[in-house]
């Protein structure tokens, strides 16, 4: 099973903000954090301020911090969430025009949707303080340097 980019910038950034215990953080310094484009990293700062996993303000003094619905978030649910793909596997043919010439009998497609539930289902339990605290090298990343509030 293979994350999508964007749901891995996802899951790297609320796990960043769990790992600094409500700092607000802004876009910028989150990308810098995870080496991930800055364009991306906004990105999923609005959609997880849209799921309620991160409080986001704008302007000049704002960023965005994980919220207790952030930190308790099932992590099967949020993957479930953040992940589109109806399918594992494309049953197109090369030109994505027609359906596969063997999906009239192929078995390979149902059996994927399955082991990506079980895969998802196996997550359920697991939320991102758990894995934060079970990740010693978060707190090892180094601060951004603090903001001047005027």
């Amino acid at each position: 099973m293979r994350l999508s980019a964007y749901t891995d910038v996802c899951l790297r950034t609320l796990m960043v903000l769990g790992a600094r215990g409500g700092q607000r953080l802004t876009s910028r310094e989150i990308s810098e954090l995870i080496d991930v484009p800055y364009n991306h990293v906004t990105k999923a700062v609005l959609e997880l301020g849209n799921l309620g996993a991160l409080d986001v303000t704008r302007g000049r003094y704002g960023g965005a911090s994980i919220t207790e619905t952030g930190l308790h978030m099932s992590l099967g649910q949020l993957l479930r969430t953040l992940d589109w793909r109806d399918d594992v596997v494309d049953c197109t043919t090369h030109d994505g025009q027609r359906d596969c010439p063997m999906s009239g009998g192929c078995r390979l497609r149902s059996a994927l949707r399955q082991a990506r539930d079980a895969f998802y289902s196996s997550l359920d339990s697991l939320s991102i303080s758990e894995v934060v605290e079970s990740s010693p090298s978060l707190t090892r990343l180094p601060f951004p340097r603090i903001r001047s509030v005027h």
